[in-house]
């Protein structure tokens, strides 16, 4: 069995508060450190502040025990073996990201180091990071033998982050010296010899005893490019299917067609092949300008990632151009919008497309009536209520009275609606679906226009005089 490491985790965000948790159900003692005495105290009090599956029955479970949240980072780093970096790298006004925050944390820990410890960087940074933390942390007296610096990326996605954290595809440790490396094998020792998996409690997902997550050992400087790199490539896929898609509108082609077709190769694969409005979030568009950035400094052309960012932008323009195709006008129009937040199983509304394309749709003089079942709160706190502007308790609200209903957030109970009850509800039968979640024969039995992406527009009226011919 493994021995249980003393772990602290900087930042209580996404990554950071889920890392904490997870690390407690592996069978280690974490301290979560914030310097916001607020989310400290709601941290301790059971709030999880996030949406996120398992994370509150995790964070019940180990809360004030295995996991004890603080605002002290001195008595952290004097306690703990390991300390893992996961507070914010915001992207800044030249398309860098902010490492300020990072530099920070790094003096901080230098004032408290007594003893070996490993520092491993767990938020998203630039490939030269590793060596600007070590030399911070040297600058403010702390000798070379005294510490090690590790990147050990996350490859969380949000809504599933806890599985994806117990079951992985991969965990990348990218350390420079045996020491480091092997204190980062022993903390992962539950998951990579299978030892939680056979737990009766266990987290479902993905991994078992008989199919072991790989722990892969790289250079610091690799794992730290392995992670941009990856979602470089992911939103790459996706600008990829969107550009696809809108070459089957132009040739009346399917993209749900194409896309299956392209997935069961196998050197190309299925994920991320769903066309939509495009990426968003904060991961895929602060990494890509932040790779694309790192690269222009190191004198390497990277401008295919600015065409990545260029065809997501386009996207949403693009869908906006579809809802006026639909209405002709857009002044004065009441729209249902169902979604807020970046994808479906997340509060996240941060570069949300849903959000961009609300606040352009208000631009045009429309009326917004939008449902989230769980972004509201934060989307009100960027977009409050107003005259246009007015937020729903549930689909129905949002429909009635509608000139069109736009799906923007791949929710599962969007894709599953009462339709009888929708079209009795809304003033025109218009859908414009922004992720694809029904099928258009389906849409057009129910008596809905029908548009959607990369795929041949859906109305009654031309789906009979079809029949006629």
């Amino acid at each position: 069995m493994a021995e249980a490491v003393q772990i602290a985790v900087v930042g209580s965000g996404y990554v950071g508060l889920v890392a904490a948790v997870c690390f407690a159900e592996m069978g280690h003692s974490v301290i979560c450190v914030d310097n916001d005495e607020s989310k400290v105290a709601a941290l301790q009090g059971g709030d999880t502040l996030i949406h996120e599956n398992h994370l509150p029955e995790l964070l019940e479970r180990y809360r004030n025990t295995r996991v004890r949240f603080m605002t002290d980072l001195g008595e952290a780093t004097r306690t703990c073996q390991a300390i893992f970096v996961a507070v914010g790298t915001p992207q800044s006004e030249t398309g860098d990201a902010d490492l300020s925050y990072v530099e920070a944390v790094a003096s901080e820990i230098a004032r408290s180091i007594n003893g070996y410890k490993v520092i491993i960087e767990k938020s998203t940074v630039p490939v030269y990071t590793n060596e600007w933390i070590r030399r911070v942390i040297e600058r403010n007296g702390v000798p070379r033998d005294a510490f090690d610096i590790v990147s050990n990326p996350e490859f969380l996605r949000e809504g599933t982050a806890v599985e994806d954290f117990l079951h992985p595809d991969r965990i990348v440790v990218g350390a420079d010296s045996e020491r480091a490396s092997e204190l980062l094998s022993e903390i992962y020792l539950p998951l990579t010899q299978g030892e939680y998996y056979r737990r009766p409690n266990a987290i479902p997902g993905g991994c078992s005893p008989e199919n072991l997550p790989i722990l892969l050992q790289t250079s610091t400087k690799s794992a730290e490019i392995i992670k941009h790199a990856s979602n470089a490539f992911l939103a790459l896929k996706i600008s990829f299917i969107n550009a696809v898609s809108n070459l089957c509108e132009a040739a009346d082609a399917n993209v749900e067609q194409v896309a299956r077709g392209m997935g069961l190769d196998s050197r190309i694969g299925p994920k991320f092949l769903r066309p939509g409005i495009g990426y968003g979030g904060s991961c895929f568009p602060k990494d890509i300008a932040a790779f694309r950035s790192v690269a222009e400094q190191m004198g390497v052309d990277f401008n295919l990632l600015s065409e990545v960012e260029k065809i997501n932008s386009n996207q949403k323009k693009r869908f906006l151009s579809k809802v006026r195709s639909a209405l002709w006008t857009l002044r004065g129009k009441r729209l249902a919008v169902l979604g807020l937040a970046f994808k479906g199983d997340t509060d996240d509304i941060r570069e949300s497309p849903a959000i961009d394309l609300v606040e352009m749709f208000l631009a045009e003089g429309c009326t917004v009536v939008a449902y989230d079942p769980a972004a509201m709160g934060r989307a009100e706190s960027k977009i409050p209520r107003s005259s246009q502007m007015q937020y729903a308790s549930g689909v129905d609200e949002a429909a009635a009275d509608a000139d069109a209903l736009l799906i923007l957030t791949d929710w599962q109970e969007f894709a599953s609606l009462d339709l009888v009850q929708l079209h009795s509800l809304m003033r025109y039968p218009i859908i414009v679906d922004g992720r694809n979640l029904y099928d258009p024969q389906h849409m057009i039995e129910n008596g809905f226009t029908y548009l959607s992406i990369g795929r041949p527009s859906a109305t009654p009226l031309r789906e009979a005089a079809r029949l006629a011919v």
